[in-house]
């Protein structure tokens, strides 16, 4: 006996206000069931929004508001702090193209925080222009971030 499988309905979620933590939240449940070989950029559109029909089966609910991710980082950003994203995503990009061709890091010698020298990222055109922050490296696969080592 043959059985026809019946279309699965689709779920209508409500819209509502989603914290950055939950939605964090949800974005690491997604992560532990995402197949190893699949990167966590696919949660991010081209614009660095997020695509929340992929994370909505975690939040239960569809977002209000825009979040943005970093493609290179994976931090979150209100929209108000978009423009964090694209800083991050570029001069993470410079710092890795400057570690491959000098084998160094962009910082200046001894500098125990690690800050991100742009001069240095500057004489080898890798940004056009300066960020109105500062980065600092990590010891994490020398990912960059804003927070200012202690």
């Amino acid at each position: 006996m043959w059985f026809k499988k019946q279309p699965k309905e689709d779920t209508k979620y409500p819209q509502r206000d989603i914290s950055i933590k939950e939605l964090q939240q949800a974005i690491q449940q997604f992560e532990q069931d995402l197949p190893s070989h699949i990167p966590l950029r696919v949660l991010i559109n081209e614009d660095r929004s997020l695509d929340y029909s992929l994370l909505t089966p975690f939040l239960k609910a569809i977002p209000n508001q825009p979040y943005y991710m970093s493609k290179e980082t994976y931090e979150l950003f209100p929209e108000e702090e978009k423009h964090l994203a694209v800083a991050l995503d570029q001069v993470q990009r410079a710092v890795d193209q400057y570690i491959l061709q000098t084998n160094t890091l962009p910082v200046i010698d001894y500098d125990p925080y690690r800050k991100v020298n742009f001069f240095k990222l500057e004489q080898l055109d890798l940004i056009d222009q300066r960020p109105d922050i500062d980065f600092y490296i990590t010891d994490l696969e020398n990912l960059i971030t804003m927070e200012k080592p202690e």
